[in-house]
């Protein structure tokens, strides 16, 4: 469904993102993992073209990105950064609507059956009751669901998620994560997110890559990846990784700080 193949990005002369490779399929939830500063975030907005890419491409259901418009785009991919801002007084039914626009010429109003789609992703993420507020009213979790809710009203095949927890207490963490993993089972939709809590990408990824310094340097199945010489050698943490029985996903403990992460 979205692949990336020899992608570099550049700030101001430095390398950021050095030769990334990866594939993403269909109805997977590929979780992105890493030091801060090593170029999560950057990644995630080179392949949704927010930011340019200084060489390699990347490919969406067969097609190359270069090769598509913005607004093809747009219809097949979503992408929710860290901190997102509306007008004072946007109301959560307004903001769920404009995930139509790209579905519509610039002098088209919404029809019947984009209220219908508004209606629907607002339903999908319990949203119902507070349609008419305004969004900078909610709390962080609800602010969050109503941003999902208006990447949704895209109807997406890949959905880009920038640290999605970040700000959120535990309780709202685990709301958003539940949501977007009921959505990934129930809509097929192909999720690739930042995350910086290894038990969270544990539970919540088919698959982990881990980047450093720009480069990947391992991936696959979190039984796999969340190992105690990764989570050491990576970030420069001794932790204690155990698995509950009959679960493929390993439980991570950090004990102390081993050393510098270089």
């Amino acid at each position: 469904m979205l692949a990336a193949e020899g992608l570099s990005i550049s700030y101001d002369g430095n390398k950021i993102v050095n030769n990334f490779t990866f594939q993403v399929n269909e109805g997977e939830i590929v979780t992105i993992i890493g030091p801060n500063g090593s170029g999560k975030s950057t990644l995630l907005k080179g392949i949704s073209r927010m930011i340019p890419c200084e060489s390699g491409r990347v490919c969406i259901a067969g097609q190359e990105l270069k090769s598509l418009h913005s607004k093809q785009i747009s219809q097949i991919m979503c992408m929710l950064c860290q901190s997102n801002q509306t007008p004072a007084d946007m109301t959560v039914e307004e903001l769920v609507s404009y995930g139509r626009l790209p579905h519509k010429k610039w002098y088209e109003r919404l029809s019947d059956q984009d209220y219908e789609i508004v209606d629907w992703a607002i339903e999908k993420t319990a949203l119902h009751p507070l349609r008419k507020r305004l969004v900078v009213s909610l709390s962080g979790g609800e602010a969050q669901r109503a941003w999902i809710a208006m990447a949704l009203a895209q109807r997406p095949k890949v959905l880009l998620l920038d640290e999605p927890t970040t700000y959120l207490d535990i309780a709202h963490q685990l709301e958003v994560l539940e949501l977007v993993k009921n959505l990934n089972q129930e809509l097929g939709i192909t999720v690739v997110m930042v995350l910086h809590d290894l038990n969270q990408a544990s539970v919540y990824s088919d698959k982990i890559y881990v980047i450093q310094k720009g480069n990947l340097v391992q991936y696959g199945k979190p039984s796999k990846v969340l190992t105690t010489e990764m989570i050491r050698d990576i970030y420069g943490v001794d932790a204690d990784v155990q698995f509950a029985d009959g679960s493929e996903s390993p439980r991570i403990h950090p004990l102390k700080r081993a050393q510098p992460v270089i």
